[in-house]
């Protein structure tokens, strides 16, 4: 079982795009928090918060203080 399994959080701060492929066939079909694009913000594409439903996602981000309204959700597919 890889570390991501264990704890998905570990995956925070990461894009999803440099997960390992053990990590991403661990993770394959967990939602994903990521910040929207704006040429305001520009921000990098990283995982910011993770989770079962977009729900828990939103949690996670309102427990660090972030607002969920500026972040898109997506499923992570399967790394093939």
């Amino acid at each position: 079982m890889t570390t991501a399994a264990k704890d998905p959080a570990r995956t925070l701060g990461r894009s999803p795009d440099r997960l390992t492929l053990e990590e991403r066939r661990a993770l394959t079909g967990k939602f994903v928090a990521l910040e929207i694009y704006s040429p305001a913000t520009l921000p990098l594409r990283r995982i910011e918060a993770i989770g079962d439903s977009i729900q828990e996602c939103v949690r996670m981000l309102q427990a660090r203080g972030l607002d969920p309204a500026r972040f898109e959700y997506d499923r992570l597919p399967p790394p093939y």
